[in-house]
């Protein structure tokens, strides 16, 4: 009887042992992750750089190790920038900004619904493929076209000269992003919003809106990142010092003999600024908007 239920007792143990999950054996990207953290040595160290020079003194830059703080930090580069009417210079680029990507979003959020959910007609495709070839033309190429076509409207030296150019290239990649958006929403809810007696416009602010939001903030952070550094177009449509915009305003700290160095960076310091404080509200609506396609 004990030989029986010795063997018994082993034949359970081994098949618990057989049904028992094996541990996941933990594989690291040692490869991977040291391609990371020399990434982030590529990115951090100018940002660094940026920072600590922004605080020396001109008359010492050149005479000190560029990678090692000050002993005597000083605050008269930020001094200079702002005396250098970087107030006017950063409204100029809160106007381009906030006129170009608001109504470049709210029209293309629009188109983007009408396209997904009329698209089967021929006059919505067309309007389609004209937003992707858009995607193919870059600015510089257009550069010529659009300079004349400010000068026909007189709109030159003026910011409605920068805002609307801008709303044009912030619309095909924008209507793209947000189509695909849309696409990924469930015809069952547009169809019982219909049934519940909703307007399109209704459907397109009460359901489609919300479902969306990531995209919407995606598309409006990269779009308001891409404006507020622009240059191109505001060193070809614009001349006079009060329609400069805060990249084309660096070259104020550029004189004949050389470069205020700790004054430019002190100014780029300043220009980041508004970046990073929109990242930083939006972080996580721009994450999910960036991965949701992924997900799926």
């Amino acid at each position: 009887m004990t030989t029986t239920l010795t063997k018994t007792d082993r034949q359970n143990t081994v098949r618990r042992e057989r049904r028992a999950p094996r541990p996941a054996t933990v594989r690291r990207n040692w490869l991977g992750g040291l391609a990371g953290w020399l990434w982030l040595v590529v990115v951090a160290v100018p940002l660094y750089w940026a920072l600590i020079t922004s605080f020396k003194a001109q008359s010492t830059y050149y005479a000190s190790n560029p990678l090692v703080p000050s002993g005597d930090p000083t605050l008269d580069n930020y001094r200079l920038v702002l005396e250098a009417d970087f107030v006017g210079y950063f409204v100029n680029s809160v106007v381009v900004t906030l006129g170009a990507v608001v109504p470049a979003v709210a029209f293309s959020f629009m188109a983007a619904y009408a396209i997904v959910r009329g698209g089967r007609t021929r006059y919505l495709r067309a309007v389609n493929g004209l937003f992707l070839m858009g995607l193919a033309i870059p600015l510089q190429a257009t550069v010529i076209p659009v300079y004349l076509i400010i000068i026909k409207l007189h709109l030159y030296d003026s910011l409605l000269a920068l805002i609307l150019p801008s709303i044009a290239f912030a619309i095909p990649l924008s209507v793209l992003v947000l189509a695909n958006f849309i696409r990924d929403v469930p015809k069952e809810l547009f169809d019982s919003m219909r049934v519940d007696g909703a307007t399109e416009w209704g459907t397109l602010w009460r359901l489609a809106a919300p479902l969306t939001r990531p995209a919407i903030t995606t598309v409006t952070i990269f779009n308001a990142l891409t404006i507020w550094n622009g240059f191109l177009l505001p060193l070809i449509l614009t001349q006079s010092p009060g329609m400069r915009t805060l990249p084309l305003a660096l070259w104020t700290f550029q004189g004949e003999n050389g470069v205020n160095v700790p004054a430019v960076l002190a100014a780029v310091v300043l220009t980041t600024l508004p970046i990073l404080i929109l990242y930083a509200f939006g972080r996580r609506q721009l994450l999910s908007g960036l991965t949701a396609g992924f997900g799926k």
